[in-house]
């Protein structure tokens, strides 16, 4: 019920807004890419067969806003954490590049996205947040973006650890541009809204009984 009275109410609303040119939307989220460890990829035989990749674990963090309308996406990123400053250097981002539009960013409770400094500095500049549902991560749309570039990772190994976090900076700022055909039906008007899921426990969820 939550899910459905936020798209209803808040981000449907958005979405025809931005598109009609009245304002700018951004949906946020940071998302880890870990080198070694999440993309290893498969391969299924009856051989067994023993796969190069790299030896370390080390972490690419990116905090991005993507432009619902252009599927340009700002971002800030590191190697260590992403924090309420990292969301603040953000806000400012964004304000510098939007300057004298309306913006509103769809974002989720995360404590170092909610905190005090940054709704303070939101409100500094003229920036509306909207925080989802909790449990609701279909509703922030970057969350798609994510999955495309992890799976675009997928296709090759990397040895070192700047071939890596370039590879991700190039699939990212291509979105605008030669892959915004492709961005364009990952991320639209279409959201998947779970309107019968109950809770079972603290992580689960379940499709309630007819």
């Amino acid at each position: 019920m939550a899910q459905r009275e936020y798209y209803d109410d808040i981000l449907c609303p958005l979405m025809m807004k931005a598109k009609a040119g009245l304002l700018t939307l951004m949906f946020l989220d940071g998302s880890h890419f870990v080198m070694g460890c999440d993309f290893l990829g498969h391969i299924y035989g009856k051989t067994r067969r023993f796969i190069k990749t790299f030896s370390g674990r080390k972490r690419y963090n990116v905090l991005g806003a993507l432009n619902f309308v252009t599927k340009k996406v700002t971002t800030i990123a590191n190697d260590k954490y992403i924090t309420a400053t990292e969301v603040c250097e953000m806000l400012r981002k964004v304000a510098a590049e939007y300057a004298g539009k309306a913006v509103h960013i769809v974002l989720d409770n995360a404590r170092y996205q909610k905190c005090e400094v940054v709704t303070n500095l939101a409100k500094e500049l003229s920036i509306v947040l909207h925080y989802i549902p909790p449990y609701s991560p279909n509703l922030n749309l970057i969350e798609r973006l994510w999955k495309h570039v992890k799976s675009r990772l997928r296709i090759k190994y990397y040895d070192q650890f700047g071939d890596f976090t370039e590879t991700i900076d190039s699939i990212i700022e291509d979105t605008c541009d030669g892959s915004k055909a492709l961005i364009d039906k990952l991320i639209g008007e279409s959201v998947q809204i779970f309107d019968t899921l109950i809770p079972i426990n603290g992580n689960s969820f379940a499709a309630e009984a007819a």
